[in-house]
């Protein structure tokens, strides 16, 4: 192996040890439940898909409350790709009770066939 090879690998090797430890605090934040009370649910639709193809299975959304309780942002952090578009649309309809900050957690939306 060249020296300049060997350069080359410490140097990513370090980076990624350097980077680690982001990624695990980041995960961690999936695992927080909203402190607000909501005020207003929306149950999804279950996906004709999903029923052709009896899928069953819980979907996480994770969502940003503004203070005046409408959620700001929401993104899919698990779950079963043809469960996790009716389980987003709905999570962004629900309304939480007023603060004085934003803030954040995860929504959960199980679904079964019926």
């Amino acid at each position: 192996m060249s020296q300049r090879t060997a350069t080359a690998l410490l140097a990513i090797l370090t980076l990624a040890v350097t980077l680690g430890p982001i990624h695990g605090g980041a995960q961690q934040a999936q695992n927080d439940e909203i402190v607000r009370r909501a005020k207003s649910k929306v149950q999804p639709g279950y996906p004709e898909l999903a029923r052709k193809m009896n899928i069953a299975g819980t979907v996480k959304i994770e969502v940003v409350v503004a203070p005046n309780g409408t959620v700001k942002d929401a993104r899919v952090v698990g779950g079963h790709p043809v469960l996790a578009g009716a389980a987003l649309d709905a999570a962004k309809k629900w309304r939480f009770e007023p603060s004085g900050g934003e803030s954040s957690g995860v929504l959960e939306f199980k679904f079964e066939p019926r």
